[in-house]
């Protein structure tokens, strides 16, 4: 379950991010995923995967995979958010099936070994118990299947506190065990790498190498972008350059990585 009164707060979160420049905040994301999916393609043999979208919302990321010929279910405990999916679908002329539910319900919501990918996106950091939610996505998962995590980066936080002025809410995002930088924190907890890759072995997935997500796209000021002919090509370029970077990637507002079953 979401922790008590975070679902709105998640809800206007990714309604915030997704009015700014979704294609520069997500592009290392796609990258990762549309190799994983050539992968499942070239191993299984089926060019129509099945893909859930474990708190997938309003279908950001559900609606292009089912552009792209694949078989999308989402589970979300939104019924506003679900029902904005459904809209968002039939704008675009696919079929995306909308489940209600929390991401720890997979094991009750679907069957065993039914999805060949799941995705779970900024989930980990609101679900009650992280380790649970990557069990049950286990579950749900063939042999060979991969999961996709993204989750927050406590460094971020302290860096963007920091440069707003909040210094001492900045100091104690990386002294928190939770990664929170206070009591008014709306996200209940963040992820170093190393503590993502520890939870996925522990579900049973190898987790590759881990990725930064907006390394600098929630740095630089959006007029930038909207001003400068040819600036969001030019910064996806280099967010995709960052991603791997031994130290950029650190200070990446997300970290992403792939789990393989």
């Amino acid at each position: 379950m979401l922790l008590g009164g975070e679902l709105k707060l998640r809800t206007e979160g990714a309604a915030r991010q997704a009015a700014t420049s979704p294609a520069v905040r997500t592009a290392v994301v796609w990258d990762a995923l549309l190799a994983a999916l050539a992968g499942r393609v070239g191993a299984t043999g089926r060019e129509r995967l099945d893909i859930v979208d474990a708190g997938g919302g309003t279908g950001g990321f559900a609606v292009p995979l089912a552009e792209r010929g694949h078989a999308v279910t989402v589970v979300d405990p939104s019924p506003d958010s679900l029902a904005a999916l459904e809209r968002r679908a039939a704008e675009a002329g696919v079929s995306v099936k909308g489940i209600q539910g929390d991401a720890s319900d997979l094991r009750e919501l679907l069957e065993p070994g039914c999805a060949d990918l799941v995705l779970c996106h900024s989930v980990l950091e609101y679900v009650e118990d992280p380790a649970s939610a990557l069990d049950a996505v286990a579950a749900v998962l063939r042999p060979g299947g991969v999961v996709s995590v993204l989750a927050a980066n406590p460094v971020a936080t302290a860096i963007h506190r920091s440069l707003s002025g909040h210094f001492d809410e900045a100091r104690h995002a990386l002294a928190d065990p939770s990664g929170r930088w206070g009591d008014q924190d709306p996200t209940p907890r963040r992820f170093s790498g190393e503590a993502v890759a520890g939870l996925l072995s522990a579900a049973g997935f190898t987790p590759g190498e881990a990725r930064g997500v907006r390394v600098f796209a929630d740095l630089v000021p959006g007029r930038l972008l909207d001003g400068e002919p040819g600036a969001a090509r030019a910064l996806i370029a280099l967010e995709q350059a960052a991603a791997a970077h031994p130290v950029l990637r650190d200070i990446a507002t997300q970290l992403h990585f792939l789990g393989h079953r």
